[in-house]
């Protein structure tokens, strides 16, 4: 009898340890091929670098991470797939990624109906956090500064120190992002007393902008802006310059150093707002241990350090809710304040988005082949 209750007692004391130990799962949702892998690509990079570096430091809440990976192909359906796996199936206790506004809108039902946070790394549309009728979506969260902050940025960047009064777009009709910040600037840049003189529109996998940036070219814009992402944005820069048009060419977010790869120095005289200056020296520790996991430099550095961030934004909030249960995790995200992350300090306003974060303004320099810091910008 005493040996099987002792049997018993082990086996109970060996459960014990095995649940210890049982990894606080993370969802991560990337767009690793289509139109936006270079994003995706750095994004998974820099998750796997901030979680080795939590587990090697002993974990979150004594317990190791494990990172639950789906690659959403840039393509809302996968989204909604992986949203719906990680949720139903994969239980995680949050989800971080990817970066397009379409793709977090899309899936955002699934977070909220699974009571499972997401944590967008850089989706700038505002209905990423809230609905149509204004109401926060409870569990959606953003680290990045939204499209109508952008928008503002751009704009007043355009009509204050460019000094331009007349502005032409152009833009993917089919992008929540890039209409977004199309809208935005436009109110902004007529506000401040620009003029919109012409707008014009095209879709995704349009490779061909010549038709556009020819009426652009004829409407007498002094400040040509690029609201948008992807590969359709080095593209439309060449062809800009190949049809003559030397003006300045001010962008969002979208910029990456993939975009010298096609556009070389055609990219002289263009403007991109930045979340980060990626030569921060506070950043270089990390870039460096990008290099050496990667094996190649950090392109994508926006994405990168959103992704980093995001995870030590998580672990945060996992301590302090004190479990990996996703409600209280939820509540905890919600009151974030005064948090110090690579980028930035950061504290959750009411619609689950960073508050008070300043615009970098950077500027492409083709001696260098490099984007560099110009100006910091904060709407007024």
């Amino acid at each position: 009898m005493k040996k099987i209750f002792l049997s018993a007692l082990i086996l109970f004391v060996m459960a014990s340890q095995v649940m210890a130990v049982q990894p606080i799962k993370i969802g991560e949702i990337a767009t690793v091929t289509g139109d936006f892998a270079a994003y995706g690509v750095a994004e998974v990079e820099s998750i796997k670098i901030a979680v080795k570096e939590i587990n090697e430091a002993g974990g979150i809440l004594g317990r190791p991470v494990e990172v639950i990976m789906y690659d959403c192909r840039t393509r809302q359906e996968d989204m909604v797939n992986a949203a719906r796996r990680l949720v139903e199936q994969d239980k995680v206790s949050a989800v971080i990624g990817p970066s397009g506004s379409g793709l977090c809108i899309a899936a955002a039902p699934h977070f909220n109906r699974g009571h499972v946070s997401h944590l967008g790394t850089l989706p700038t549309n505002p209905l990423v956090t809230v609905d149509e009728a204004g109401k926060v979506r409870p569990y959606n969260f953003r680290i990045c500064f939204l499209d109508p902050y952008q928008g503002a940025i751009m704009a007043q960047f355009a009509f204050k120190n460019l000094n331009a009064k007349k502005a032409a777009i152009l833009y993917d009709v089919s992008s929540d992002y890039s209409q977004g910040q199309r809208e935005f600037f436009m109110k902004s840049f007529k506000d401040s007393g620009g003029e919109i003189t012409a707008d014009e529109g095209f879709r995704g996998d349009d490779v061909d902008f010549r038709s556009q940036l020819t009426n652009i070219k004829d409407s007498g814009a002094d400040v040509l802006i690029f609201p948008f992402m992807g590969k359709s944005l080095p593209l439309a820069v060449k062809q800009a310059r190949e049809l003559g048009i030397e003006t300045a060419i001010v962008g969002g977010d979208g910029y990456g150093d993939f975009m010298w790869e096609i556009s070389g120095d055609t990219l002289r005289n263009s403007y991109w707002v930045s979340h980060v200056d990626r030569y921060d020296p506070a950043l270089k520790n990390f870039f460096d241990k990008y290099l050496q996991s990667a094996g190649t430099e950090c392109q994508e550095f926006m994405n990168a350090v959103m992704a980093y961030d995001c995870v030590y934004w998580l672990k945060d909030a996992i301590e302090r809710a004190g479990t990996d249960d996703p409600e209280k995790i939820r509540d905890a995200l919600e009151q974030t304040k005064n948090l110090k992350l690579l980028h930035c300090v950061l504290t959750m306003d009411e619609f689950h988005n960073p508050k008070d974060k300043d615009g970098v303004i950077l500027r492409c320099d083709p001696e260098q082949k490099k984007s560099l810091f110009f100006a910091k910008v904060r709407p007024e």
